[in-house]
């Protein structure tokens, strides 16, 4: 007679309690090692004679052209002032006659312009100060209302002294006779411009 089986047998489970440690190498001291995908520092570049620089040297062939157009620039500004000089100060004393001459002539031209059309305040106003304290707008233009009357005139260069600006005008009268006058003029010290002073026959 067969015995009857009886329930199968269940494996035993883990132990309880903390497990067991397992032996291994043990850790190794010293610092930490990166990762490889961590960024790597550029590798410095050896120093020593005969060691090539890792970048090639600026260029110098703008640098000698900048340096030769300075020193060319210098050359000439010296050459100027020192071989050029008279022939500028003599340049700059013409421009400025020219400029005296040109100025005193349109005074003279406006005055007698305004004498010429019997406007006597335009030619008042262009007198100098002298002239107007010695003489009212009024009584100016009593005296030169009897003077013949101007019927063309022609103004010529003027000619300067060391004291004196005289600008030289032919004047044709309405009655036929012809006449210098000369224009004395004097700067005024305000303005700086031109004024008519005095005029002698």
């Amino acid at each position: 007679m067969n015995p009857t089986p009886g329930p199968p047998e269940i494996p035993p489970g883990p132990p309880s309690g903390p497990p067991t440690p397992v032996s291994g190498p043990p850790p190794v001291s010293g610092p930490p090692v990166a990762p490889i995908w961590a960024p790597q520092p550029p590798p410095v570049p050896p120093r020593g004679p005969g060691v090539v620089p890792p970048f090639a040297a600026p260029p110098t062939e703008g640098r000698t052209n900048r340096l030769w157009l300075g020193l060319g620039a210098a050359g000439l500004f010296v050459l100027l002032c020192c071989g050029g000089g008279a022939a500028a100060v003599a340049g700059l004393g013409v421009f400025g006659i020219r400029a005296i001459d040109e100025r005193a002539r349109v005074v003279v031209t406006d005055y007698v312009d305004a004498l010429e059309r019997a406007e006597y305040g335009e030619a008042y106003a262009l007198l100098c100060d002298d002239r107007q304290r010695a003489q009212t707008p009024d009584a100016f233009a009593d005296t030169e209302s009897l003077a013949p009357r101007i019927d063309s005139f022609q103004v010529r260069e003027t000619q300067t002294t060391s004291t004196d600006i005289v600008v030289p005008v032919d004047v044709v009268y309405a009655s036929g006779s012809r006449v210098t006058l000369r224009f004395v003029l004097a700067q005024d010290s305000g303005t700086g411009e031109f004024e008519v002073c005095g005029v002698t026959d």
